[in-house]
C-alpha cells in the first residue's frame, strides 16, 4: 500500500486566499501546477520550486486566470460558478481540457430559519449554466511559464467547447436518450443524480467519471471525443463512437457504492480516485485498472481487476478528497501522485494563504 512522503504548500495571493478551502482539481504542466476552486470561474496557476531532498515542495507565484477571458460562458458573471470538477493537459496537442459538473444542485437548509422555509429551500432545484462546460484551452510558453490562450497564431490552436447553453449542453442532450441514465439528469448531484467528478485524457478520447449516478454499486464512466465542428473554429461536437450512432461509450467499474471523484493516467493503466457520491466524508481510495482503456469497446470492470492503491485520508466534516494528478519535483523516488482537497481541515492551513496538498509515492 502507498504511503504518504511528503506534501507540498500551495501558497495562494492574499487577494485569493479563500481558494485554499475548496481545491477541486490539480495538473502539473512542467514546473507549473494548476488547480481550481469549484465556486469560482477561474483557474489559478502556481510555480513549483524545487524542494531539497526530504523538504517540502513550495507551490507558489500564484496567478488567476478567469476563464471568461478564453471561453463564452452561458452566464458571464465572475460569480456564476462553474463547478469545475477535471482539469487534464494532453502534451502533444498543447491543449488543457477543462469540465464542469454537468449537474444540478439544491439549495441548502440554514439554521435559524423556520421549517417551513427551510423545507421550502430544500425543495428548491436549480441549474447553474455555466456547470455545462466542456472546453479546451490553448496553453503557451511565456517568458520561464505557462500561460492560458484563446488563440494561437502560430500555430492555430483556438480555445474551443462543447455547444450549451444555460440549461444544458450536446452531451447532455446525448444523455437525455439514454435508458440507465436519462432519469437522473434531473436529480442533484448531492442526491445521487448525473455529477461529472473526475476527467483524463487518452489520446482523441475523453473520460468523465461521474460521482453519480451509482447504479446499485456501480460508477460510471463516460468517454467521448470531441472535435471542432466543421463550420466553427469554436466550438466542439461529439462524434458518434457508441454502439448504435451513440456519442459516448459507457464503463461501469464495481467501487462498491463509491463514485468517481477524479481520474489521471500514469502510462497504459487508469488511476481512479474513487468516494462518495452523497454528501458524506468517507471512505476514499485510490485504484488502478491496468492496461484500461486499451480497446475501442465498453467495458464493465469487476472489483477483482482493481488494485487498491492507496486509502486516503478524511475527515469529519472536511477534507474531501477532490482532485489528484502525477507529480513531480526534484528528485523525488518513484512515482508520486498529488491530492488536494475540498473543505481543507484548519490542520491542512499554514498561515493566512497556504494549505498542504498531500503526496503519496505509488508502489
Amino acid at each position: 500500500m502507498s504511503h504518504r512522503s511528503n506534501f507540498a504548500l500551495l501558497s495562494f495571493d492574499p487577494a485569493f486566499a479563500s481558494l485554499r478551502n475548496g481545491l477541486s482539481v490539480a495538473q502539473q504542466i512542467d514546473d507549473t501546477l494548476w488547480v481550481a476552486n469549484d465556486e469560482t470561474t477561474s483557474l489559478e496557476r502556481l510555480k513549483i520550486q524545487a524542494a531539497a531532498p526530504g523538504g517540502v515542495v513550495r507551490c507558489d507565484e500564484h496567478q488567476s486566470f478567469p476563464l471568461l477571458e478564453y471561453l463564452d460562458l452561458p452566464i458571464p458573471k465572475q460569480d456564476a460558478e462553474i463547478d469545475i470538477e477535471g482539469l487534464a493537459y494532453v502534451p502533444d496537442s498543447g491543449y488543457l481540457w477543462v469540465v464542469g459538473s454537468h449537474s444540478l444542485k439544491r439549495k441548502k437548509a440554514e439554521a435559524g430559519t423556520s421549517a417551513q422555509k427551510n423545507i421550502k429551500r430544500l425543495s428548491t432545484v436549480e441549474a447553474d449554466g455555466n456547470r455545462f462546460l466542456l472546453a479546451r484551452i490553448p496553453v503557451v510558453q511565456q517568458n520561464d511559464s505557462y500561460v492560458l490562450a484563446r488563440k494561437v497564431d502560430a500555430d492555430g490552436r483556438t480555445a474551443a467547447q462543447l455547444q450549451g447553453n444555460e440549461t444544458g449542453n450536446d452531451l447532455t442532450a446525448a444523455i437525455a436518450e439514454d435508458p440507465q441514465l436519462r432519469d437522473f439528469l434531473r436529480i442533484p448531484g448531492k442526491d445521487n443524480g448525473f455529477d461529472i467528478e473526475g476527467l483524463a485524457v487518452i489520446g482523441s478520447r475523453l473520460l468523465l467519471g461521474l460521482r453519480g449516478p451509482v447504479l446499485r454499486g456501480w460508477a460510471v464512466l463516460l468517454e467521448i471525443e470531441p472535435e471542432l465542428n466543421d463550420a466553427s473554429t469554436d466550438t466542439l461536437v461529439l462524434k458518434k463512437i457508441g454502439p448504435d450512432g451513440r456519442r459516448y461509450r459507457k464503463h461501469f467499474f464495481a467501487l462498491n457504492g463509491l463514485g468517481l471523484r477524479d481520474l489521471c493516467t500514469s502510462g497504459d493503466d487508469l488511476l481512479i480516485l474513487a468516494g462518495p457520491t452523497m454528501d458524506l466524508d468517507g471512505p476514499v481510495t485510490v485504484l488502478r485498472w491496468r492496461g484500461g482503456f486499451a480497446s475501442d469497446k465498453e467495458s464493465v470492470v469487476f472489483t477483482d481487476q482493481l488494485e487498491k492503491v492507496l486509502e486516503v485520508p478524511f475527515g469529519q466534516g472536511n477534507d474531501h478528497a477532490e482532485g489528484m494528478c502525477l507529480f513531480q519535483s526534484g528528485e523525488q523516488p518513484g512515482e508520486v501522485l498529488m491530492i488536494v482537497y475540498d473543505s481543507a481541515a484548519q490542520s491542512r492551513k499554514h498561515g493566512d494563504t497556504d494549505v498542504e496538498g498531500d503526496l503519496f509515492i505509488l508502489d
